[in-house]
């Protein structure tokens, strides 16, 4: 299998047009689906975009407080489960933290796997839908009924490796 794009950004990425790809994109979905991407659902996606690791929500609201008055917790929490409902974000149970989508090539529904790279922090995005659903046939067989699966992988990547 190979990747339409590398999992993790490489360190010297134009950042700035990963961010605005992102959020016309965003525009995009919502548009498509009727959805308001309001102001602070922007933010929102905004604040998780400033970097490629995971946000807890605190961390999220502390970003906004940089340029804004301070969003209540509920109002961050509101505008995530929007975004995590249009697969614009999605959450890292592991850290308990969430992150903006960075593989635009898939449906909210669609299974994928997430690279946490336990020196650096960063999250790379890859599909895994024929693993996912080998592990959802899996639980089918004996009778359970999944509704998501999330897997996450831990190790090193490739700009840490070669940093080492």
């Amino acid at each position: 299998m190979t990747l339409a794009k590398p999992a993790f950004p490489a360190p010297d990425h134009d950042h700035g047009r990963c961010t605005a790809d992102a959020l016309a994109h965003a525009e995009e979905v919502c548009e498509q689906r009727a959805q308001k991407f309001t102001p602070i659902r922007r933010q929102v996606l905004a604040a998780l975009l400033s970097s490629h690791r995971p946000l807890g929500a605190y961390e999220v609201i502390d970003e906004l407080a940089k340029s804004m008055s301070r969003p209540a917790p509920i109002t961050v929490y509101r505008a995530l489960d929007f975004l995590m409902a249009n697969g614009l974000v999605h959450r890292i149970e592991s850290r308990n933290a969430y992150l903006a989508c960075a593989a635009h090539d898939h449906d909210a529904t669609s299974a994928v796997a997430f690279l946490i790279c336990e020196r650096c922090g960063l999250v790379g995005e890859i599909p895994s839908g024929s693993f996912a659903g080998d592990l959802n046939a899996a639980a089918r067989s004996s009778g359970f009924a999944p509704k998501l699966s999330v897997v996450e992988i831990t190790g090193v990547c490739t700009h840490c490796q070669k940093a080492a």
